[in-house]
């Protein structure tokens, strides 16, 4: 990504309104998709990669007005996740993350943390080390 957005600044969600022809949703906390869904151009598609456990509430209106394309996605199987993989390390393209040591403590505090939508990047437990 060479740019970004704060979803949480308004002015930054007003600015970007209907300018974006692709959007991935990796979002599996329960949210409102609607700010995401007014970021989208003309027939533009939300594609949802995380799975909220409430149903999505989308107005009608942004249905008629804009026809976007909402879509899924489960990713892909092994063959494509290497790809991916392969891709990332020839340009090296590289995620950060909060590293945890696997520990009973630190799973109740990564779940407590991750129903609390309080994960900045993603999380990744330490399983290597756990039980030395």
């Amino acid at each position: 990504a060479k740019h970004f957005i704060v979803s949480k600044d308004e002015e930054q969600m007003k600015a970007a309104a209907n300018s974006f022809d692709f959007i991935i949703n990796a979002v599996s906390a329960n949210h409102d998709i609607m700010p995401i869904v007014n970021l989208l151009a003309f027939e533009g598609v939300l594609c949802m990669i995380g799975a909220p456990a409430q149903p999505l509430q989308i107005s009608a209106i942004n249905l008629l007005m804009k026809r976007p394309k909402i879509t899924g996605s489960l990713i892909g199987g092994m063959k494509e996740t290497q790809e991916m993989l392969n891709f990332c390390a020839k340009h090296s393209v590289k995620c950060e993350i909060e590293l945890l040591q696997a520990t009973p403590q630190n799973l109740a505090i990564a779940y407590e943390r991750t129903l609390a939508s309080d994960v900045k990047y993603r999380f990744v437990l330490d399983m290597e080390n756990a039980f030395k």
